[in-house]
């Protein structure tokens, strides 16, 4: 018995009509901590470094999206 080949299309781009907002919807940005969620006691990471690296990832996986969605990178 012959063993199938698998056809691993993961690094081509999607034809257009298939790349939509509902199949890539777009990032959604990291929730800020409140003030009250740091303990002040110097932790590494504190909350705040934690959500500033959630915060750059957000900013990347966001202009990657627009660049896929240049109609859709307006809106709010």
């Amino acid at each position: 018995m012959s063993q199938a080949t698998v056809n691993d299309n993961t690094n081509e781009k999607p034809d257009s009509g298939a790349d939509t907002v509902a199949e890539d919807p777009r990032p959604e940005p990291p929730v800020q901590p409140e003030l009250e969620d740091c303990c002040n006691s110097g932790c590494s990471p504190c909350v705040f470094d934690l959500y500033g690296e959630a915060l750059a990832r957000y900013r990347v996986a966001l202009a990657e999206w627009q660049a896929r969605h240049p109609d859709e990178s307006g809106r709010t």
